[in-house]
């Protein structure tokens, strides 16, 4: 929940409802990728294209900022000793500074934070097993209170990530209300997807192939990449009448020197493709922001942050965190961010958005509509009117406000 000094008024979720038929909820994605159709809007203006037009779409100058991060097969399922199967839903490491990529490459063992299903049956001092091929995997409560569950596994030799790749299944998003297949493993990865640690697909880079990106390159476009590690907060549903009674969930980000170099040179449009690389665009700056205050700030952005700092221009925000990461002689900073970007919120790094179709009363349309403002609805209804796709693996969106 946003602190009482922010309470300046009311939000209704009311207003950011839609109805959404069940059937233009999208459960299996197009193929080729970027044959998906693409909604533009520009200043008000819609059309209707193909995500392959992309490049020719794009102001001339811009900047694509992508999140390379790539989905781990989180969800195990292991036997109870008393014989019931029992789902560990891996989420996020139970150290919260330790980087999630750098975690899942830990071999042998590791403790991470867990979503249980069955917690009930599964009491502290029991073991969880299972056989995967020539893989055998064992849990135990690290801590129960706060579901952080132990893993060791043989061979040891094994990282995290190669155990979870053989033993594990795509956590597929729960209004795609299916099973997962063996296919999932790769539609639900951007093909430049790189740093296993997200529970969840950035999915507006879904619909990116190499020939876009080739396209994209021969026009003058260029893309950046960086990592936000999208947890399971991000399907959370906002279940206040008030949006700004809502507590925004907090995922782990990773900027790069190099991106902020790219960003401040930058003369032309930056691009977000999705609200994940939005939000971490968003939050580096914030981060600039209180180092300016506070050289030895902790790389941590609150959802009330954009709401009580005062601002700063742009590049001394971002020249604050160069000049901090050249003084602690690191190419890479890993923070947390819950920053809740709502109706009103000024941007102050992104001037466009690549997005796919949101859930009604979701932070992600909220986020949309400051963007865009109320045109989110003439937006929404233009797609729904002519059949797109909607949800994680539906149709996307350029939106140029």
């Amino acid at each position: 929940m946003l602190k009482k000094s922010v309470l300046l008024r009311m939000i209704s979720m009311d207003i950011y409802d839609y109805p959404l038929p069940d059937e233009r909820i999208a459960r299996f994605p197009v193929n080729p990728r970027d044959t998906s159709r693409l909604l533009v809007y520009k200043k008000g203006a819609i059309e209707h294209r193909i995500f392959s037009e992309l490049p020719a779409l794009l102001p001339a100058g811009s900047l694509l900022v992508l999140n390379e991060t790539r989905v781990v097969p989180a969800r195990l399922f292991l036997q109870h000793p008393k014989g019931k199967n029992i789902e560990v839903f891996v989420l996020s490491p139970a150290d919260p500074e330790l980087n999630a990529h750098l975690a899942l490459q830990l071999k042998g063992e590791c403790t991470f934070h867990c979503l249980i299903g069955g917690r009930k049956t599964w009491k502290d001092g029991e073991v969880l097993q299972a056989s995967f091929g020539n893989i055998t995997l064992q849990c135990r409560y690290a801590n129960r209170e706060q579901n952080h569950v132990h893993f060791s596994w043989q061979p040891a030799a094994l990282s995290f990530a190669e155990v979870l790749e053989s033993a594990g299944n795509i956590p597929l998003p729960p209004y795609i209300n299916r099973e997962w297949e063996e296919s999932d493993r790769e539609t639900y990865q951007t093909v430049y997807s790189r740093l296993e640690g997200s529970v969840a697909a950035p999915t507006a880079g879904l619909h990116f192939t190499p020939a876009v990106f080739e396209a994209l390159r021969a026009g003058g476009i260029h893309s950046e990449y960086t990592t936000l590690h999208v947890g399971a907060g991000t399907f959370m549903p906002v279940k206040t009448d008030n949006a700004l009674e809502h507590t925004m969930h907090s995922e782990q980000i990773v900027i790069s020197d190099t991106l902020l170099q790219h960003v401040l040179a930058q003369e032309g449009p930056v691009i977000a493709v999705g609200t994940t690389s939005c939000r971490l665009l968003e939050s580096m700056y914030w981060f600039g922001v209180k180092l300016e205050s506070d050289p030895q700030a902790a790389f941590r952005i609150s959802q009330d942050d954009a709401y009580t700092l005062q601002p700063l221009p742009r590049e001394k925000a971002l020249q604050n965190i160069l000049k901090a990461m050249q003084e602690r002689n690191i190419t890479e900073w890993t923070g947390h961010s819950a920053l809740y970007i709502l109706p009103g919120y000024t941007f102050r790094v992104v001037n466009g958005l690549i997005t796919n179709f949101h859930q009604p009363k979701s932070t992600l349309l909220l986020l949309v509509s400051a963007l865009i403002g109320d045109d989110w609805k003439n937006v929404y209804t233009s797609a729904l009117e002519n059949d797109y796709r909607f949800l994680s693996y539906g149709d996307s969106s350029l939106l140029l406000p």
